[in-house]
């Protein structure tokens, strides 16, 4: 039986509860698809190409920018899913950004445990191959989700973050931050240099990249990520 109060009390501290398991329910095909995690809510799945069922896939959860969309977010690393065999899960933030930077956890967590239940209900992931990641604000929610639920994400990329605010820290994922050096929106010396360094002494392990640019994300640092997080390298 669902427990309603202990959903929200969940979702009031960042905690997620889905997890990968054995689907029950038939997987779409592949591509991208609308992701039906109640009215209104706009999120997005990509199953790529080589998806089977006897070969557990990557799964990352991708999140975008302030004002963004659902496909900003999807679109981080969608030109690599099919190669890498990866499961791409995007959601829209319910308001102009994300819940913990409007002011308290809430309604994004309990939309993106929604989503990840469906996808964990369809499709076989790999446990150990589990990411959260984003841009600019997107980036900061990772980092904060990502510490706060180690237990289901093993790794974090963060492409230009601003901070993170994790109220609880559960598990040690590694974490891959990048920023850029003439980024004038969240300035790389009090968000990517800071945060790497504070991580660090947390006892994180963090791979950290700066490159020659403002606040974007070049194709070299989405690659360099993924191959980090799948590889290894």
């Amino acid at each position: 039986m669902h427990d309603r109060n202990g959903a929200d009390a969940n979702s009031r501290s960042g905690r997620l509860t889905a997890r990968p398991g054995t689907p029950r329910e038939q997987a779409a095909p592949a591509g991208t698809h609308p992701l039906s995690v109640g009215p209104g809510h706009e999120s997005l799945l990509h199953v790529p190409r080589g998806y089977r069922p006897d070969r557990p896939a990557a799964l990352a959860v991708l999140l975008h920018g302030a004002g963004g969309t659902a496909r900003f977010g999807l679109e981080l690393l969608l030109p690599l899913a099919d190669a890498a065999n990866v499961i791409l899960v995007a959601p829209r933030s319910q308001g102009p950004t994300w819940d913990i930077i409007m002011g308290d956890f809430g309604p994004d967590v309990r939309i993106l445990d929604r989503a990840l239940a469906h996808v964990f209900d369809r499709y076989v992931v790999d446990p150990t191959r589990v990411a959260i990641g984003g841009f600019s604000d997107g980036a900061s929610y990772a980092l904060t989700l990502g510490l706060a639920n180690g237990d289901l994400f093993s790794h974090v990329l963060a492409f230009s973050p601003g901070f993170a605010a994790p109220p609880v820290q559960v598990g040690m994922p590694v974490v891959f931050i990048c920023h850029g050096l003439h980024d004038r929106v969240l300035p790389i010396g009090q968000c990517g240099r800071w945060l790497a360094k504070e991580l660090g002494h947390g006892g994180y392990a963090v791979h950290y990249r700066e490159f020659d640019g403002a606040h974007v994300v070049p194709d070299e640092q989405r690659r360099e990520a993924a191959r980090w997080w799948l590889e290894g390298a």
